[in-house]
């Protein structure tokens, strides 16, 4: 018998998060490892937990994310953007919370890129009169 699966993917600069919700006791692993031990800061790992904490199921689900890209605070933005999407794969109901607490907005927020003439995006060489 196939088990119930739900998928939610996530994005943020560069990173991208694969993210599996599973019916468990609210397991987190992220590349098979606990959030804690994974990104290496506390507010991190809460960070990613905050979606299944205001919808009241943290103890239903297992959550199994694969990330990859960009640096460890977008790769947790990711991951939370992901869970907060496969929960409303499990129950549409949660939408309006989700969307109240702003965890189904895609942060649009890039790096601009590096136009010919210029060192970075933005500066310019030094400019002498003479």
């Amino acid at each position: 018998m196939a088990q119930v699966q739900f998928y939610g993917t996530g994005r943020r600069k560069t990173a991208v998060a694969r993210v599996r919700l599973v019916p468990g006791q609210g397991r987190i692993l992220i590349n098979n490892k606990p959030p804690a031990e994974y990104f290496g800061q506390q507010i991190l790992a809460d960070m990613i937990r905050k979606p299944l904490e205001i919808t009241n199921t943290l103890d239903r689900f297992d959550v199994l994310a694969k990330v990859e890209g960009g640096g460890i605070t977008g790769q947790a933005g990711a991951v939370r953007l992901g869970i907060a999407r496969a929960l409303l794969q499990a129950d549409e109901s949660l939408r309006p919370i989700l969307r109240q607490a702003g965890f189904l907005t895609r942060d649009p927020r890039m790096k601009e890129r590096r136009k010919y003439g210029l060192k970075k995006a933005r500066k310019a060489p030094q400019f002498s009169k003479r």
